[in-house]
């Protein structure tokens, strides 16, 4: 596992902003998608969303400024606009609840896995390409099934590709999932009890 270099800056940064704002267009979206209906502002934000989910990752490695803070909002901002995503589409009879229930249950599996981490000194489950990847199909998913929610050939054709980057992205969710099980009996099988180490990339 490559070692990486600490945080740099506190928790006032540009990217820490930029995150902070992420998470404040939670409750925005959701309110949007239930209440008013408001499919188009809802869009919107999500794609607001993602955009700033990327910037965030770019201007922290441009401008230097890793912080401990970032490593944690980052990704918690992406996993509460996947369960917001996901409850707020189900509740609308846009997608079954099977999904809105799947991922959620793969994040709580997971946080399932770091107590067990502990017991060898690291604090954090490994991120890898994968699943990076599947939390980037599902990010397009969400917003293409929105929009599909409607009638005419923009709307049928969101709907197609909207479902094959949710399908693509519930698979390399789970088995990202997989592989991160995986990773952790291997280190619970060659690492003994410790305290006070990060799990790094693998």
């Amino acid at each position: 596992m490559a070692e990486h270099d600490p945080p740099t800056h506190g928790a006032w940064t540009l990217p820490n902003l930029l995150s902070g704002l992420r998470l404040l267009g939670v409750p925005l979206f959701l309110w949007l998608v239930l209440v008013p209906e408001a499919d188009e502002w809802a869009l919107l934000l999500l794609v607001v969303s993602g955009l700033t989910d990327w910037l965030d990752g770019w201007l922290a490695r441009r401008l230097n400024q890793t912080s401990l803070l970032g490593q944690v909002l980052d990704p918690v901002a992406d996993r509460l606009y996947i369960l917001a995503v996901v409850l707020g589409l189900a509740l609308r009879d846009i997608i079954p609840w099977w999904m809105a229930v799947s991922l959620p249950l793969r994040d709580a599996l997971m946080w399932l896995l770091v107590p067990i981490l502990r017991t060898r000194g690291y604090s954090a489950l490994p991120v890898h390409f994968l699943g990076k990847a599947a939390t980037a199909c599902l990010l397009y998913a969400f917003p293409l099934l929105l929009l599909g929610d409607g009638e005419g050939v923009v709307a049928e054709l969101s709907l197609v590709l909207g479902w094959a980057f949710a399908f693509w992205g519930i698979g390399l969710y789970w088995w990202a999932g997989v592989l991160y099980t995986w990773q952790v009996r291997r280190l619970l099988a060659t690492t003994e009890r410790r305290r006070g180490r990060d799990l790094s990339d693998a």
